[in-house]
């Protein structure tokens, strides 16, 4: 795991520097980016349908693609003019495990807030019917996902907190580990997708041949949720099949308004969006991706922060700032993010 570790260093450097290319002066239009995933996948789906909120107030929201958790974690803290970025909830569980002692990744740590908690995404491991679980795959070809992607970052801990071996561990991204699968060129992958995940939905799959692991064991319940597949939500899976979930949150920064023109504006823009996702969550359940149905707003993973700045915009009377100006953040505690939370879910 320290490989990953150097992964993770060498985006916190590539983040570096790309802020201090960008310069520090603020643009005509104050920049908003939200950090999501890629082209297919759900992240950027519900990155565009919070830019359509803020369209409807005036406000620009660009939604950018990447590869996945870990590159959104580090976007936070060091990309200029990135606000949001969606993560799945087992990235600080990865940094307190394998990089509590590293200078340079607390460093990119330190200041990054939770916006809102999700939706739960479900762990799939597809594999060939010999395989009977997890602990099965040592000594196993095992597709992991693409580097700096959530399946990557799931995968590897889920392997690690098992201490299963794998003979060979892949960096496939799912549509890649699926016909090597089929090809017996694997013998299983990791694909963390809320479920129904598309891919499995559409594909092929032979259920004499393949089927998907069932992951029950006690020491990944300290990280992940105990949720199960009902039978039939694949073609291939007619039985119900117990897995774990990992939550998906949306993640700012805790910017300081007295600071600089930069961390008023970026603060600003926490605080409108906060208030624009509350004030638009029946919209969002209705016309936005399934998955907003299923968004629990209480459901704060332990460990993180929620964002001085969220706090503001969740205030009753908070304004977003196409109407007017932000109000002044209060202080920091989950205590009254949740206290917050039930006043607006009363009215």
């Amino acid at each position: 795991m320290r490989s990953n570790g150097i992964i993770f260093r060498g985006l916190v450097a590539a983040a570096g520097a790309l802020l201090l290319a960008t310069g520090s002066g603020l643009a005509a239009e104050f920049e908003r980016n939200i950090m999501t995933g890629g082209p297919t996948g759900t992240y950027i789906r519900i990155g565009q349908d919070m830019a359509a909120l803020g369209a409807e107030c005036g406000l620009t929201l660009n939604v950018v693609e990447s590869a996945g958790s870990l590159e959104n974690f580090v976007g936070v803290r060091k990309r200029r003019n990135t606000q949001f970025g969606i993560v799945q909830s087992d990235v600080l569980e990865y940094l307190k495990t394998f990089e509590a002692n590293d200078a340079e990744i607390q460093d990119a740590v330190r200041g990054v807030r939770i916006m809102f908690p999700l939706y739960n995404e479900e762990v799939h491991v597809l594999a060939r019917a010999g395989v009977a679980g997890i602990r099965d795959l040592e000594g196993k070809k095992v597709a992991v996902g693409v580097k700096d992607s959530g399946t990557f970052l799931t995968a590897s801990l889920i392997l690690d907190i098992l201490q299963v071996k794998a003979a060979e561990r892949l960096p496939l991204n799912p549509d890649q580990a699926l016909p090597k699968l089929q090809a017996g060129e694997i013998d299983a992958f990791f694909y963390v997708a809320g479920a129904p995940a598309s891919l499995f939905a559409k594909a092929d799959i032979d259920p004499e041949k393949f089927h998907l692991l069932p992951i029950t064991e006690a020491p990944l319940l300290a990280t992940y949720t105990k949720t199960s597949i009902p039978g039939g939500t694949y073609s291939f899976q007619q039985d119900p099949v117990d897995l774990v979930a990992v939550k998906a949150v949306l993640m700012t920064y805790d910017y300081d308004p007295k600071k600089n023109a930069y961390h008023r504006e970026s603060c600003t823009a926490v605080s409108d969006f906060s208030s624009l996702v509350l004030n638009g969550m029946d919209k969002l359940r209705e016309t936005g991706h399934p998955k907003w149905k299923s968004v629990d707003l209480t459901a704060l993973p332990p460990g993180w922060q929620v964002g001085s700045c969220v706090k503001a915009g969740m205030a009753l009377e908070y304004v977003p700032a196409c109407t007017e100006a932000v109000q002044a953040a209060p202080a920091d505690s989950n205590e009254e993010y949740l206290n917050l939370l039930k006043q607006r879910l009363k009215n």
